[in-house]
């Protein structure tokens, strides 16, 4: 497949949870989510399940073999995880980063004697996982909102 699957496929996961990102990849894999296609659009069907992401156009698609190559990686980093200590429940996928390698060569042959190439478009891909801590509610402060002197200019200006 091509570098650029891989990396739409890739960054639909990034910022989540690691278990939260193998059951999206896994329910892509089976066609029950999609993944939206933001950037490279190009010959992308529509389908209903993009609307939900408000793409432009609802394009989506269900890349499989990018998406097994992703959960491939989530599971070697959650191993590797469990070897070094970390809590694997708290990882979180912080970067990610798809970049494309040398295309490999090979040929084809056609029709009348000729050979047309025949490339793969492989990529590198790069990812870090970070520990977080629990999430931490927002505390309630009963101060007042801060006003701007324009706005704090205009109440004092205004009868009551």
């Amino acid at each position: 497949k091509q570098w650029y699957q891989r990396r739409v496929a890739i960054t639909a996961g990034k910022g989540m949870h690691i278990r939260k990102a193998t059951k999206y990849l896994k329910d892509v894999v089976a066609q029950k989510q999609i993944i939206p296609m933001r950037r490279f659009m190009g010959g992308v069907g529509r389908h209903a399940q993009a609307k939900a992401f408000n793409t432009a156009g609802s394009l989506g698609a269900w890349p499989k073999k990018s998406a097994t190559v992703v959960l491939d990686l989530l599971r070697n980093a959650e191993s590797n995880a469990e070897v070094k200590g970390l809590e694997v429940d708290s990882l979180v996928v912080e970067y990610i980063q798809v970049n494309r390698a040398p295309q490999m060569r090979r040929r084809t042959y056609r029709a009348h004697g000729r050979i047309n190439p025949f490339m793969c478009s492989p990529c590198h891909i790069e990812m870090i996982l970070t520990e977080t801590e629990s999430i931490v509610s927002k505390e309630d402060d009963d101060a007042p909102k801060k006003k701007s002197k324009k706005k704090e200019a205009r109440a004092r200006l205004r009868p009551e």
